[in-house]
C-alpha cells in the first residue's frame, strides 16, 4: 500500500554530516527521529533514501518530503 509522504515541518533539519558515515533519511515524513528513518514507514510503501555523506559538514536535509535534490533541502518547502 502506497501512501503520500507526511510534511513533519516546512523548513529544513540543518544536521552535522560525518564524511563517509551512511545514513537513512526519512521519507515518509513519520519518523520520530526526523530527519532520519526510525523504522515508521513500515507499511507505507515508502522506503528510506539511504545515503554516504561525501563530505564532513553542516547540511540542510529537506523537512517538507518535497526536495528534487533528496536528500537536501531545494528550497521546494517555499512552494508549499
Amino acid at each position: 500500500m502506497s501512501e503520500e509522504p507526511e510534511r513533519p515541518q516546512l523548513s529544513p533539519y540543518q544536521v552535522q554530516l560525518e564524511e563517509g558515515k551512511r545514513y537513512a533519511w526519512c521519507r515518509c515524513g513519520r519518523s520520530k527521529n526526523q530527519p532520519f528513518c526510525d523504522g515508521a514507514h513500515a507499511g507505507t510503501g515508502i522506503e528510506p533514501l539511504m545515503f554516504t555523506a561525501e563530505r564532513t559538514e553542516m547540511a540542510l536535509l529537506c523537512g517538507c518530503k518535497d526536495t528534487g535534490d533528496p536528500p537536501f533541502c531545494d528550497g521546494s518547502h517555499m512552494l508549499l
